[in-house]
């Protein structure tokens, strides 16, 4: 009886162990294929990834070993909180997703997912409202999605931005 209640006890302490080592950060160096799977549990359009990421957020010390880019502009050129709906949070996790694919090289195949988390995200906000607000919050959510779908992957090299200040100065001249 002994033995059996050591090898159950054994059982689920090794289970924990492992349980834990796959949700928690790592302490080592850590790989490419972890910093990969902690991107997508981060990049997913549902509760439970928007609150682990969230979470991390809260606690980026945490993350240190992966070297994630947490900067942010929140929501670019667009206003952060368009008619008094604050989608800052929403464009944290959003630039998250954007900074840290295109740093491992996966942006484009994983693009249209952050996209759709942002949307996720957006609606969460929108929720919170009822009637005409939420109404003409959800229409603000589609808007900065359906940009973000279109422009998000918009790159501008120092060259364009040359090439376009010299032609601005030779039409003023």
């Amino acid at each position: 009886m002994v033995r059996r209640c050591l090898a159950v006890s054994s059982s689920l302490a090794l289970s924990l162990i492992a349980l834990l080592a796959f949700a928690l950060p790592a302490q080592a160096a850590v790989t490419l294929e972890q910093k990969l799977a902690a991107l997508s549990q981060f990049s997913q359009p549902t509760a439970g990834s928007a609150a682990a990421w969230r979470a991390a957020w809260q606690n980026q010390a945490a993350w240190a070993d992966y070297q994630f880019d947490w900067s942010t502009d929140l929501c670019s050129s667009s206003p952060d909180q368009p008619l008094g709906f604050d989608f800052r949070t929403p464009c944290r996790r959003h630039d998250f997703g954007y900074r840290n694919y295109k740093l491992v090289n996966r942006f484009p195949a994983n693009k249209p997912r952050v996209d759709d988390a942002f949307y996720f995200d957006m609606k969460q906000v929108c929720a919170g409202y009822s009637g005409i607000p939420k109404a003409t919050c959800d229409g603000l959510a589609w808007t900065y999605y359906q940009a973000v779908r279109e422009f998000g992957d918009l790159v501008v090299t120092e060259q364009q931005i040359r090439r376009i200040q010299q032609e601005v100065q030779r039409r003023a001249a």
